[in-house]
């Protein structure tokens, strides 16, 4: 169905990305939502800081938004419907840290940054 988009973002910045960089970018904006909602449900902090930095650096290397990402590449190609499924998918993984209080003493916090950090290097990496 991907390849029958007329109109996908990745198109529109010229670009031809390969089903590794796809899944990178995947990984990429589902770690900075994990992340985010992390710190908007334990910590009290919307800023979406980390999308944010996402999307920024998404926009200078490749021409591409978290937002266009989620319409294009996710299997909703909706991006609403994407954000939905995640935080629902986030959640449920919350829940089973023992939501904030026991996700806080655990490595679940740490695990979030790295897994962002990860997906972050490796797009920087990317030619």
């Amino acid at each position: 169905m991907f390849a029958t988009l007329a109109w996908t973002a990745a198109a529109q910045a010229g670009l031809a990305l390969d089903a590794a960089t796809q899944d990178l970018l995947i990984e990429a904006v589902t770690a900075a939502a994990d992340l985010d909602a992390y710190h908007a449900r334990c910590r009290g902090d919307l800023s979406g800081r980390r999308a944010e930095n996402l999307n920024k650096l998404l926009v200078s290397k490749l021409r591409l938004t978290v937002l266009g990402i989620q319409d294009d590449l996710f299997p909703e190609h909706n991006y609403r419907r994407a954000q939905e499924r995640l935080e629902r998918a986030f959640v449920e993984r919350l829940q089973q840290a023992g939501g904030c209080a026991g996700a806080k003493g655990s490595e679940f916090p740490e695990l979030l940054r790295q897994r962002y950090e990860q997906a972050l290097d490796a797009i920087q990496r990317l030619p």
